[in-house]
């Protein structure tokens, strides 16, 4: 039997900001942007490659604090070439932290919520 994570939840305050970053600067695809109502909308996006996306809106994630999520991780091939596509795109991203167990880039949408890029390192 597979687990698949398929959507993660990201709590923002201004779904239309959001959406720019995660669009515009990031160039991650727009899958819905969907108003149910006056009280629900639903946006989702997908990194390129990634077959997990991201959600936020109004009316969902009420339960988080915008800028709370911290802990999701996305797998890149290499960390020099994304934080340089990063900041050309006008993200506030990390220099490369380089660890045994990867290489690392982090940078924060604007709310808050943390993301980190990590670039495996190949085990002989």
């Amino acid at each position: 039997m597979d687990f698949k994570i398929e959507l993660v939840f990201v709590p923002v305050t201004d779904v239309d900001r959001a959406k720019h970053f995660y669009e515009q600067q990031l160039g991650w695809h727009v899958d819905h942007d969907q108003t149910v109502n006056p009280q629900l909308r639903f946006v989702q996006v997908t990194p390129p490659g990634s077959a997990c996306s991201i959600a936020f809106g109004t009316g969902i994630a009420d339960h988080m604090e915008p800028g709370s999520q911290r802990s999701v991780q996305l797998v890149i091939d290499d960390a020099d070439a994304a934080r340089d596509l990063l900041r050309s795109h006008g993200v506030d991203a990390s220099d490369v932290d380089e660890q045994p167990w990867g290489r690392f880039v982090v940078f924060d949408d604007p709310d808050g919520n943390r993301w980190t890029l990590q670039q495996l390192v190949r085990r002989d």
